[in-house]
């Protein structure tokens, strides 16, 4: 089956589009994470947020998020990546990731990239250019690293 690559501003995104993505990030990281928490985090429709995903029919297998430099002191930040639990193993994270990276350049060309990753992936993200900066800490118990690809330029 054919996934359907869509990337939208958030003014963009179709209420049904935006119920989706809200669904998953709630599914992966409040329940399957164990993580009570509020998971809309108010950025979703802010500032010149875009919003990528991945669909099969009508069915959302994976998403990130790409907060814009400006509102994000210079860096491009990455987000909320996630992979539905149905659709892992197929290599779907790096083609998400890969073409993250690509309408982070597209919407922000040259501009550095930021991401807080779960501490045990600095590897996955290492092998796309990101290197660890600062200190292992916990965000919802779970630990996190501050991860950066530097950029051609800075905003």
């Amino acid at each position: 089956m054919t996934i359907e690559w869509v990337c939208k501003h958030h003014d963009d995104l179709g209420k049904e589009q935006l119920y989706a993505v809200l669904t998953l990030r709630t599914e992966v990281f409040v329940v399957e994470q164990h993580c009570p928490y509020l998971e809309t985090d108010g950025l979703d429709l802010t500032g010149d947020t875009h919003h990528l995903m991945a669909w099969q029919d009508d069915h959302l297998l994976g998403y990130l998020r790409l907060l814009d430099p400006h509102a994000q002191g210079g860096n491009v930040v990455i987000g909320r990546v996630v992979t539905a639990p149905a659709a892992r193993g197929r290599g779907l994270g790096h083609e998400l990731l890969e073409r993250g990276l690509q309408q982070a350049e597209k919407h922000w060309p040259g501009v550095a990239i930021h991401l807080s990753a779960q501490a045990h992936l600095q590897g996955y993200y290492g092998r796309y250019g990101f290197v660890a900066e600062g200190e292992v800490y916990l965000e919802d118990d779970i630990p996190h690293i501050g991860m950066r690809k530097a950029g051609l330029r800075v905003l």
